[in-house]
């Protein structure tokens, strides 16, 4: 009986075939499933990818119809600043009054359309702070008042949308040097010598 036990637990050659058999199978599953997460993380991947690549590419595409216009905003700036110094100028013809009323109408066109592409002026004001990321400073001429003010502007400046065109040209006051100082006292007090 015990003979007939030890036999029934020992496996036939049928069932070792097939336990082999299903092992083999197990282990071609179990590479299956590995090769097939390692394809799924590399879809997942190039997913990613394609889709960091649209977002990029659509926010290169709105910045560049943003600012498609740039080049030919620069183009007009020579244009604006006729009008500026035309219209700057007072006028006692009736007849020259009759062009520059039109040339004034021009001038509005042609800023409201700026405008509605998003361009906006940059006019600073006799007495303003300088702003170096608004304004660029031409010049600078000696002023007893406070240092830094727009004394002069020879230019407006341009922006589109958040981008500086032209910065506004302006001359900028400062305080006279201790030397330039000196030198107006010396010569002051020569010209009071030779008128004594």
């Amino acid at each position: 009986m015990n003979k007939m036990a030890e036999e029934e637990k020992k496996p036939s050659k049928k069932e070792k075939k097939e336990e082999k058999k299903i092992a083999e199978l197990q282990e071609l599953l179990k590479k299956a499933e590995e090769e097939m997460a390692n394809w799924k993380n590399k879809y997942y991947m190039a997913y990613a990818d394609t889709e960091n690549l649209k977002k990029q590419y659509d926010k290169e595409h709105h910045q560049i119809v943003k600012y498609r216009s740039m080049g030919f905003i620069e183009k007009l700036l020579p244009i604006l600043d006729g009008f500026h110094m035309a219209l700057a100028n007072e006028v006692t013809d009736p007849t020259l009054k009759n062009y520059l009323t039109g040339f004034q109408y021009i001038y509005k066109m042609m800023v409201d359309a700026l405008e509605s592409e998003g361009v906006t002026e940059i006019s600073p004001k006799v007495g303003d702070k300088f702003d170096e990321a608004i304004m660029d400073a031409v010049d600078t001429e000696e002023s007893e008042g406070e240092e830094n003010l727009v004394l002069r502007v020879y230019q407006k400046g341009y922006r589109l949308h958040d981008r500086m065109v032209r910065h506004a040209r302006v001359v900028v006051s400062k305080h006279p040097t201790k030397e330039e100082k000196e030198n107006e006292e010396e010569s002051s007090d020569f010209d009071e010598s030779k008128a004594a």
